[in-house]
């Protein structure tokens, strides 16, 4: 058996999240399909992340087990044909047996982007995340900067989060807004269930002047999800890059900002 990794991006709109399940449409259930029909045999895949119903990914990190002999080609455009539309590979890559794309990742890049505009947006709908009321990033930004660092965050993990501890390592955590659209950019070594939309919806209570830039720093350190905002719509959220060991010699996640929206007056 070989060791393989693959990029993959989709749009999770139409999906109830990465996760096979049985009484479900998911990503990795129509991946494990493609690959199997290229390697002729069962493929089972083990993700960086397993993104939530609704949530799309610029770079999910992947890696799977063959014996099947295939070119690169095969690997890529081949899988493809075999794919929806909205699920594509991007690369092929062989780290090595000692290889995990969960377990060897050093950190994962989200990104956030929501509209702040009296009303709904259409054509964007399953893209970005939307609120009525207007915001500031300023203060948001000023907020934000009290969750960088290694923390218990419990205050913004799901009640149905199955992680062992709630303790995880924010190494960069901004706010701004480019071209109408507010980015919030999240890298950690780790995430909980639920913990960058509810991180995004804490700093929207801020934004809207509703609560002052100390108020984050209390509900953090309450250790309480009860103290915390709103759960941010799924549509806005986007696993960006996974970063990994140079040992392992996978492409790192793109340079620059990442799936900057080119759309808004700015």
């Amino acid at each position: 058996m070989t060791r393989l990794a693959i990029g993959v991006e989709y749009d999770g709109a139409a999906y109830s999240g990465w996760q096979r399940q049985h009484h479900a449409d998911s990503v990795q259930g129509h991946l494990d399909k493609a690959l199997g029909a290229i390697a002729r045999h069962p493929i089972d895949t083990v993700a960086a992340g397993r993104t939530d119903a609704g949530v799309h990914a610029c770079e999910q990190v992947v890696h799977f087990d063959t014996d099947a002999n295939r070119p690169d080609r095969a690997w890529v455009k081949g899988v493809n044909t075999h794919l929806p539309d909205n699920i594509g590979v991007r690369w092929i890559a062989y780290p090595g047996d000692d290889f995990d794309a969960r377990r060897s990742a050093t950190s994962r890049v989200y990104r956030y982007l929501l509209i702040d505009s009296p009303e709904r947006p259409v054509l964007l709908r399953d893209r970005v995340g939307w609120t009525f009321r207007a915001l500031e990033t300023v203060p948001m930004q000023q907020a934000a900067e009290s969750l960088t660092g290694e923390h218990d965050f419990s205050s913004f993990r799901a009640s149905a989060c199955q992680a062992h501890h709630p303790i995880r390592r924010v190494d960069a955590l901004t706010v701004m807004r480019y071209r109408g659209v507010i980015m919030v950019d999240i890298r950690a070594n780790a995430f909980l269930h639920h913990m960058v939309r509810n991180i995004v919806g804490t700093l929207m209570a801020v934004g809207t002047g509703e609560r002052p830039v100390e108020w984050v720093s209390d509900v953090l350190a309450a250790r309480d999800r009860r103290r915390a905002g709103i759960t941010a719509p799924a549509p806005g959220l986007y696993l960006v890059g996974v970063r990994y060991p140079l040992r392992f010699g996978l492409p790192g996640p793109p340079a620059g900002p990442v799936f900057a929206p080119a759309w808004g007056d700015g």
